[in-house]
């Protein structure tokens, strides 16, 4: 299924705009799995089971797991979503960008080593760069827009004829690069007012939205700047504030009771 018809059944389906982003840091696991060998693995996996039926999405951070060299755990774990939650898709968060053959490659790790549905690219060096992830309709292309973090300004709100840069590209997207149906953007919650010019000038592009929980975005402005006129649009990101939610032998659980509370959170607004 396309991974644009599998989110909209999430949305749907489950009720939610959560997606939960798997961005392993050891040092803050619960002391038990300290040290253990599939540690990673271990504490990813069990978030996921615990927190499945409440996400429309898994976004794993590659370079969480390739500086720790647990890009083979990374696989198991994508596999493991596939095979334990089927209809979950898994977004893998790369924000890859080269061109030619380098870029074609890309999208086979992305699309055939790691089997994702989606994945993060920068736009920056154009349409060539990414063409060889939009020629697979059935995958997600998320592009970079309206970054969360502090120095997004620094070239997105460049000056662009009349419109800062990050709109262009989420016309362009919108306008050029949705032939297959199979874009989406990146809007952060940290600046709800420029994410909600960027819904304007996409339509109903789905949204990647970071910056919830750790960042400090606000729900209830982002869902007023931001959802589709059926109530959707969104994949609301959070990692840490998850994560990392309890330290002990439930962590699962407190990951579990912390998902359910953006969601309610959410829906409250919706």
């Amino acid at each position: 299924m396309r991974f644009h018809d599998t989110l909209q059944r999430r949305w749907r389906e489950h009720g939610t705009l959560v997606c939960v982003g798997l961005d392993p840091e050891p040092a803050k696991f619960p002391a038990h799995l300290r040290g253990r060998p599939d540690a990673v693995f271990e504490f990813c996996a069990a978030v996921v089971d615990a927190t499945a039926d409440l996400v429309c999405a898994f976004k794993p951070q590659i370079a969480h797991f390739a500086a720790l060299r647990a890009e083979e755990p990374l696989e198991r774990l994508i596999a493991h979503i596939h095979a334990r939650h089927p209809g979950v898709p898994v977004i893998l968060d790369a924000k890859r960008g080269d061109i030619g053959s380098t870029a074609q490659h890309y999208a086979a790790e992305a699309f055939e080593r790691y089997r994702a549905d989606a994945v993060t690219l920068n736009p920056y060096l154009g349409r060539d760069s990414a063409q060889p992830f939009l020629d697979r309709a059935d995958k997600g292309v998320i592009l970079l827009c309206r970054t969360s973090n502090p120095g997004g300004a620094d070239f997105q709100a460049l000056d662009c004829g009349g419109v800062p840069l990050y709109l262009r590209v989420a016309e362009t997207v919108a306008r050029d690069w949705n032939a297959n149906g199979n874009c989406a953007l990146v809007a952060g919650a940290t600046w709800p007012e420029e994410l909600g010019q960027v819904r304007a000038r996409a339509g109903d592009l789905p949204l990647l939205v970071p910056g919830i929980g750790a960042q400090g975005g606000d729900v209830e402005a982002v869902l007023r700047h931001g959802l589709t006129a059926d109530g959707g649009g969104l994949m609301i990101s959070s990692s840490r504030a998850i994560l990392y939610a309890g330290g002990g032998e439930d962590f699962a659980q407190a990951a579990r009771a912390a998902t359910i509370a953006l969601r309610d959170a959410i829906n409250r607004h919706r």
